[in-house]
């Protein structure tokens, strides 16, 4: 079936519910438990076990990062919102600015997947010594990298260069038939008024009149 949206439910559900969760979500626990979610971010050396206490800097970076994903996330759902309710009309539009909005968070997947993989160093290669938090923090990316990826090479979605054609064709073919069928009445209207003349020429003079 032909997509007449360029942010179709199911695109909606995941970058403007799905993903504001979980970077709000983020944030929360951030906020209740920075040094937890400091420490749980890669492994610990065995001979070099994670700070009791964060320092002041570390503290504020954390946090900071935290609001920055948490920020993403809710520009996410007001800038989606605002397409879907405002460009339902305009869906090419409405796949430009949706475009502008995916496009720098599918470049930040996959950095973000990168860089993660490569801060870690030697130990990239030992997944067993990975924290449950480094594990879902690479599969939570994934969940949305693939999405991100999918909704950029047009499945399931509205594309103007695929989808625009056909509408712009069916558009030119609602408006031959109707000019087809103005066309129509009016010959019949000529026809009508040829006969009323040929039969009734007192009557279409007194019409000619009016």
């Amino acid at each position: 079936m032909q997509q007449t949206s360029a942010i179709p439910d199911i695109y909606y559900f995941l970058f403007a519910a799905y993903e504001p969760f979980l970077t709000v979500a983020g944030l929360v626990g951030t906020l209740f438990d920075p040094q937890t979610t400091h420490n749980a971010q890669a492994p610990w050396p065995p001979n070099n076990p994670p700070p009791d206490s964060l320092p002041k800097a570390t503290l504020v970076t954390v946090v900071q990062l935290a609001h920055v994903c948490a920020l993403i996330g809710v520009v996410n759902l007001f800038v989606l919102t605002a397409a879907r309710r405002h460009l339902q009309s305009q869906p090419a539009l409405q796949e430009k600015i949706v475009f502008s909005l995916l496009a720098p968070l599918l470049v930040g997947d996959f950095l973000h997947l990168y860089l993660t993989i490569w801060t870690l160093g030697d130990q990239k290669w030992d997944v067993g010594s990975w924290s449950p938090m480094l594990w879902t923090t690479i599969v939570l990316g994934l969940t949305l990298m693939i999405p991100r990826l999918a909704w950029h090479i047009g499945m399931g979605r509205y594309v103007d260069s695929r989808d625009g054609i056909c509408q712009k064709t069916l558009k030119g073919v609602e408006i031959s038939r109707i000019a087809c069928k103005v066309s129509i009445s009016i010959i019949s209207t000529g026809v009508t008024l040829l006969k009323l003349k040929i039969s009734c020429p007192k009557v279409m003079l007194q019409i000619q009149r009016l």
